[in-house]
């Protein structure tokens, strides 16, 4: 294994933290704290890098909203400052991790993603289903408050792995200990909020824990995951609930994290494999019901905002066809059409 003693230099950088500035201004130019930032932005950043170097860099706290994607959650913002930072580290410290990760894992990596997992899943069924010709099951589980309850004693193991350089390892602890929710204690903190870039790559790395405890110990050759979210194929139901019996020792055991009780299925493929909004069968691919009524009521809520002036055409038109994009990976010919009927008629 590979050890990494000097990263906070590269961190904290001039020229990484601008860079770091470049990637998260996009689409984000016209935020309000953002502009205040870039109003003084070679002060702001020069000042980063000054704390940074002298470790006086404190985060800032967060501001809280929610969001529905497509359940709700509850999102963490951090100031620019913060955010600019957590860009700069992901830069550096992604790359030392990204080669660690198996290829079956999709979430937050640079071309892999919601569609490549679904795909992913698809040809791993039709492997073990001889092409929907023999018996195929699969295992679909789900871990319960995931981000709430990571447990950063474990995360900070975990990175310490690899990184040796103390000053990093001060910054990336600093980032972690911004932050905890309800289930930390007195003696143990917990969470990492939804809304950091850094969260991204703490989750893969805590989770690529699981990933290879099932591909090297359980020596499980049909598996993908998507967050926390994961799903293991094979010919045989009853091999699947040794799995999960497994599973669940290691989580509880290692990272301290436990299986939803209610989110533990195993299905057959003709029954249909619920994953990441879409369901999967033998022959064909369906949006799972709960996505497509989320589309046609986001669609409505464009056009409404449209007719009252609050976005263009333009934007619409993008909504259209992000949504179709959605459609064109599964058998929904006619579902396309109605939405499209929908947009045209308003």
């Amino acid at each position: 294994m590979r050890f990494y003693n000097e990263l906070f230099n590269k961190i904290i950088s001039l020229e990484n933290l601008f860079s770091a500035w470049d990637e998260f201004k996009k689409d984000k130019r016209k935020k309000r704290d953002v502009m205040e930032f870039e109003c003084n932005l070679e002060g702001n950043i020069f000042k980063l890098h000054e704390e940074l170097a002298a470790k006086i860099y404190r985060h800032s706290p967060y501001t809280s909203f929610y969001i529905n994607d497509p359940k709700q959650r509850h999102i963490y913002k951090a100031e620019v400052r913060d955010r600019v930072l957590h860009h700069a580290v992901f830069s550096v410290l992604n790359p030392v991790f990204e080669a660690t990760f198996i290829p079956a894992s999709f979430s937050c990596r640079l071309g892999k993603g919601t569609h490549k997992g679904v795909e992913f899943l698809a040809k791993i069924l039709r492997q073990v289903s001889g092409n929907g010709h023999n018996p195929c099951y699969a295992l679909k589980c789900d871990i319960k408050k995931f981000f709430d309850t990571v447990n950063h004693k474990i995360l900070l193991e975990i990175i310490c792995r690899k990184i040796k350089d103390k000053d990093t390892l001060w910054l990336i602890k600093e980032i972690i200990e911004s932050y905890q929710t309800n289930y930390s204690t007195l003696f143990e903190r917990r969470g990492i909020p939804i809304g950091n870039l850094t969260s991204q790559l703490f989750a893969n790395l805590y989770l690529n824990e699981l990933d290879q405890f099932v591909k090297q110990n359980l020596k499980v050759k049909f598996y993908v995951r998507y967050t926390d979210d994961f799903v293991i194929a094979a010919d045989d139901a009853a091999y699947l609930k040794y799995i999960i019996l497994e599973i669940k020792k290691f989580l509880n055991g290692n990272l301290d994290l436990r299986l939803h009780p209610s989110k533990i299925s195993i299905r057959k493929f003709s029954q249909g494999i619920d994953f990441l909004g879409y369901v999967l069968r033998p022959h064909h691919r369906l949006i799972r019901t709960k996505t497509k009524k989320r589309i046609f009521k986001k669609i409505r809520l464009r056009i409404k905002e449209y007719k009252g002036g609050i976005i263009k055409e333009e934007k619409l038109e993008q909504s259209l066809q992000s949504y179709l994009g959605v459609l064109s990976h599964a058998n929904a010919y006619k579902l396309g059409k109605n939405l499209k009927n929908l947009f045209w008629l308003h």
